[in-house]
């Protein structure tokens, strides 16, 4: 016999509702107009202000993860996109119900996702506040700068399978120019060694460039407005560094706290010291990187100062240069220095 969960009174209803996950509030709209309507009502009186909503379109899958603690990478998927197949019956469901989230076929993956993402955030009364995607989810970025005014806060772009080019270096220029993200910008897809961008980025906390940043030249470091900044496979050369440092000493960059260049090829600083403004040299530390990675340590720092009194710790060797701003002692811890 059905329970009457609707007829329940609203104090108790609450309740239930209060101890359910989100997939399982996701699977439960579904079941009724009547439902739907009361779940939709409830996060409107009761955001949960706490819970994020990430968007996923890559080409093997596409889904909504929420997530309901401080903890980012703690998701959990309430509805799902699957690829609808001509040769289904039409009598056959577009929706499948399984243990832990729904499934939904579309014959189009990108009216899909469009329908998943409007739904939840209908429901739950939140807007996007990640994105994942690929080249074929290029379509997304713009989608969503026109669906809410609120910027993402994280923005992940994977890479492609290497046996499609999908779009080309256009599709990574597109989303260097258009993406936008508050917190936490990653660019894991690679691009051609002709590859250039002009344009600038930030304000954002971290950017992420993971692979093949060969592309990035001082100009592009200079208009990185980042605090933490992540270059792998830099071909920047050791006078773009010498002037990128000079640049910082002057006042530029001023939001820079982290910066993690790893070299292409074997990179030689000689004569460091005589082309820098040195304070101090091999210093020993720990720098907190964040709340949630382990400390970057050094043995070998050299020590120098902005025109503000701001100082930073570089640390380099023939595959690395790391830079980091020192602005109070919270996040640095100094064991060993020799003074010049």
């Amino acid at each position: 016999m059905p329970f009457p969960i609707l007829k329940t009174p609203f104090v108790v209803l609450s309740e239930i509702i209060n101890i359910l996950e989100p997939n399982e509030i996701v699977t439960a709209s579904f079941c009724s107009k009547n439902m739907n309507s009361f779940l939709k009502n409830h996060y409107q009186r009761r955001k949960p202000l706490e819970w994020k909503l990430i968007m996923s379109h890559l080409w093997y899958r596409g889904k909504v993860d929420i997530v309901t603690s401080k903890d980012d990478e703690k998701r959990m998927t309430v509805i799902s996109l699957q690829p609808y197949r001509i040769d289904r019956s039409p009598l056959e469901s577009k929706i499948k119900f399984n243990t832990e989230f729904l499934e939904l076929y579309f014959e189009s993956r990108e009216m899909g996702s469009k329908m998943i993402v409007e739904y939840v955030t209908d429901l739950f009364s939140i807007g996007v506040y990640g994105l994942d995607i690929d080249r074929t989810g290029i379509w997304t970025i713009d989608w969503i700068n026109k669906c809410q005014e609120k910027m993402l806060v994280r923005f992940d772009f994977y890479k492609y399978p290497n046996m499609i080019n999908w779009g080309g270096d256009a599709a990574i220029d597109y989303a260097l120019r258009n993406a936008r993200a508050s917190d936490y910008y990653n660019l894991g897809d690679t691009v051609s060694d002709t590859f250039r961008f002009d344009g600038k980025m930030g304000p954002m906390k971290e950017l992420y460039f993971p692979v093949r940043g060969h592309w990035v030249t001082l100009n592009n470091l200079i208009n990185f407005d980042a605090s933490h900044i992540v270059v792998r496979g830099s071909r920047l050369s050791v006078t773009d560094l010498y002037s990128f440092i000079r640049h910082w000493c002057a006042g530029g960059s001023p939001r820079l706290t982290f910066l993690k260049l790893e070299f292409e090829i074997e990179t030689d600083f000689e004569n460091f010291e005589e082309q820098l403004e040195v304070v101090e040299t091999n210093v020993v530390g720990d720098y907190r990187l964040s709340d949630r990675k382990a400390d970057y340590h050094f043995e070998h720092g050299y020590s120098i100062q902005r025109n503000d009194g701001v100082k930073a710790v570089i640390d380099f060797d023939i595959d690395h240069l790391v830079m980091m701003v020192f602005s109070d002692e919270s996040n640095y811890r100094k064991t060993c220095t020799t003074t010049q």
